[in-house]
């Protein structure tokens, strides 16, 4: 399962919501403003992880984040399976 690191006020990850919702199955969506603990898990990779380099740099905040069933983490939608 593809876990999903994003926020609902977030225009990038409205963007991929509904293909995440009818594909529960595949993708474990995750908001990163509802819990502190969930906050926690992304800012540890946020962090940590050259994936978010870029991001950084550009004062984005990196979401949304896509953890591959792998373990690799990407900010490109494509590289999760999903369109935008």
């Amino acid at each position: 399962m593809i876990k999903i690191y994003g926020m609902p006020s977030c225009p990038d990850c409205q963007a991929i919501a509904p293909q995440v919702m009818r594909n529960l199955d595949k993708y474990e969506p995750h908001n990163i403003g509802s819990d502190v603990r969930v906050l926690k898990e992304f800012m540890q990779l946020r962090d940590n992880d050259p994936a978010f380099d870029d991001a950084k740099k550009l004062g984005y905040v990196g979401i949304p984040c896509f953890v591959l069933e792998d373990g690799t983490v990407t900010l490109d939608p494509n590289e999760a399976g999903l369109s935008v």
